[in-house]
């Protein structure tokens, strides 16, 4: 027998598969909804961002479109928009998170921090590429590979969005330090063409500044066609340069001209980090391989720490070292600064390891060498005993696997760094020998600082 709640049920069952006006409305905004969070999951900046405004502003506007909606006392219209508005207050706490994360404001600051350099360097460097700007340069790239993502996509995209653009600034940087330690440019004298090959430069050197402006986004965006155009006009003019039968002009040419190329190259970083391919690296080919080569690594070092002796090995460290170092050089890091830094830590573990077992063997073939060495100069024996006890050290910092506030860390630093101090004072008296071999232990003391300090600093890809 049907009860008058079932007729009700059959009812509005029937009502819905007449499709009420209200709940094609639901459904048109749940469309819209779900094409909106595909763009929030992908937004990776701050609340000051345009495009902040505008996810606001079309989330908003999806909650009022949703309580505009009369659902005439229909239980599954209310749910569906019951449903749908927690959904867009779903995404509108994400794109809050998301633009108001830690990692995402330090991003931001370091960001800026490297503005301010590039702007500083630009009132006060007259064109000059200096040494200085080179560091502090490389400090921020450094600073920027420590910003923890937690594995999140977003704060990834805006992390590598920014390495990209001040690693862009880097190239352009060490491109310029080369071509000013090959003394360029030529003496007019050269040949008659230098003149307009040199005039050519120093419109590439504006347009250095003008680029390296744009990648840090001190520049308007619309400046990039213009310079662009600049640029390819420049290289017309060089091409358009008689340069025959004069070697070294031909070479000035190219260099000048390949350094255009860079800038040129540089100026279609705009879309760069959109692929997100380029910063969610869990399934990248060449992060896989370095960790190959990473694991390699890491048995040959257990292999090496578990002897006494460095002559009871039964296979040649060297060659395998060496060769984990040519794999390394030969992962392709496609322009991803951080595929390189990934790659720079592991050549630097790689490099600790055979620094180790280079010491381990001199320190026991010096053993073996006692009475030849009766007449050496006393202070290079002060310095061969700080070694001894730097390679204990080296030891204990290859296998150390903790973090920075352990106890054994703390000792450990504590210990290293009175090593340096005893180097410090080693009297040479004058002894070229001794001082030659105190300035190598303080920088074999300095890298097992920077080994551990690298090992312990939580960078991740």
């Amino acid at each position: 027998m049907q009860t008058h709640d079932d007729s009700l049920g059959e009812k509005e069952n029937m009502d819905m598969g007449q499709q009420h006006p209200s709940l094609i409305k639901v459904q048109e905004i749940q469309k819209e909804i779900l094409e909106t969070k595909r763009l929030v999951l992908l937004f990776s900046g701050t609340k000051s961002d345009r495009e902040y405004k505008q996810l606001e502003s079309s989330l908003m506007k999806l909650l009022f479109e949703l309580d505009a909606v009369d659902t005439d006392g229909k239980t599954a219209i209310q749910n569906g928009r019951k449903v749908a508005a927690k959904d867009v207050e779903d995404l509108l706490k994400e794109l809050e998170q998301t633009a108001t994360h830690p990692s995402r404001l330090k991003v931001e600051q370091i960001f800026g921090d490297a503005q301010q350099l590039v702007t500083n360097e630009l009132s006060s460097a007259e064109g000059l590429i200096t040494e200085e700007f080179a560091d502090r340069i490389q400090e921020i790239i450094f600073q920027l590979t420590q910003v923890k993502t937690g594995g999140k996509i977003s704060l990834r995209k805006a992390r590598y969005r920014a390495l990209t653009r001040i690693c862009a600034v880097q190239d352009i940087i060490d491109n310029c330090i080369g071509r000013q330690a090959l003394s360029l440019p030529l003496s007019s004298n050269t040949h008659p063409s230098v003149s307009k090959i040199n005039s050519v430069l120093c419109e590439v050197s504006k347009g250095r500044w003008d680029v390296i402006g744009l990648l840090m986004s001190l520049n308007a965006l619309d400046n990039c066609g213009h310079l662009s155009r600049v640029l390819t006009g420049l290289l017309m003019q060089l091409d358009a340069i008689d340069v025959s039968g004069h070697l070294e002009v031909r070479n000035y040419r190219k260099r000048v001209v390949h350094e255009i190329n860079c800038l040129l190259g540089h100026l279609e970083m705009e879309s760069e980090g959109e692929s997100a391919g380029r910063y969610d690296l869990a399934q990248n080919q060449s992060i896989k391989r370095i960790e190959e080569i990473r694991q390699k690594t890491t048995q040959l070092k257990y292999q090496l720490l578990q002897l006494e002796n460095a002559s009871d090995l039964h296979f040649k460290p060297h060659a395998e070292l060496q060769s984990l170092l040519s794999e390394l050089d030969q992962v392709d890091i496609d322009k991803n600064p951080c595929i390189r830094e990934a790659r720079r830590r592991s050549v630097v573990d790689v490099q600790a390891v055979i620094a180790y077992f280079d010491l381990k063997e001199t320190l026991e073939k010096r053993e073996n060498m006692k009475e030849e060495l009766t007449n050496e100069h006393p202070s290079q024996k002060a310095i061969w005993e700080v070694l001894r006890h730097l390679s204990e050290f080296q030891k204990q910092a290859l296998s150390f696997d903790g973090v920075r506030t352990d106890k054994n860390y703390v000792i450990l630093e504590e210990m290293l760094t009175k090593q340096l101090l005893a180097l410090d004072a080693v009297e040479t008296q004058g002894d070229d020998g001794a001082k030659i071999a105190r300035k190598q232990a303080v920088k074999f003391a300095q890298n097992i600082l920077n080994y551990l300090d690298m090992k312990t600093d939580e960078w991740e890809y």
